[in-house]
């Protein structure tokens, strides 16, 4: 799991959609790219300090969720958390690595200047768990 403030909703070929960006330096970028689906979870204001762990520890450390008080649940190609308010469960429809040399200048140097590009994942919307 990754806490992402990076992605989109909305619209592509006509099937509802959600796009999230992760840099490929980021555990989870080896999930996204070997799986098929991915999940984006909301939660109530309550659960921001378990958020904020989750944001600032990695998963290659150890188990995140338990550490967070976090509760699994694990769907058939997908995980998502009993504490989340609702779930975008998502198959991946397209993936890219950003172009560098078509990013504005300034970004690179603010973003990407000792860290590797975003890759763009997008998934059309299968189900929303509430």
């Amino acid at each position: 799991m990754i806490i992402i403030g990076w992605g989109g909703l909305g619209t592509l070929w006509s099937r509802p959609a959600a796009t999230v960006y992760v840099k490929k330096n980021r555990y989870t970028h080896d999930f996204l790219e070997k799986s098929d689906m991915f999940t984006v979870s909301f939660f109530p204001q309550e659960y921001k300090k378990a958020l904020g762990y989750l944001g600032s520890h990695s998963g290659r450390d150890g188990d995140k969720a338990a550490a967070a008080g976090l509760t699994p649940v694990y769907l058939e190609n997908a995980v998502t958390f009993q504490e989340a308010s609702v779930t975008l469960v998502c198959r991946k429809m397209y993936a890219h690595d950003f172009d560098l040399d078509k990013v504005p200048a300034d970004v690179r140097r603010d973003y990407y200047e000792n860290e590797p590009p975003h890759t763009m994942y997008v998934g059309e919307v299968v189900e929303i768990l509430k």
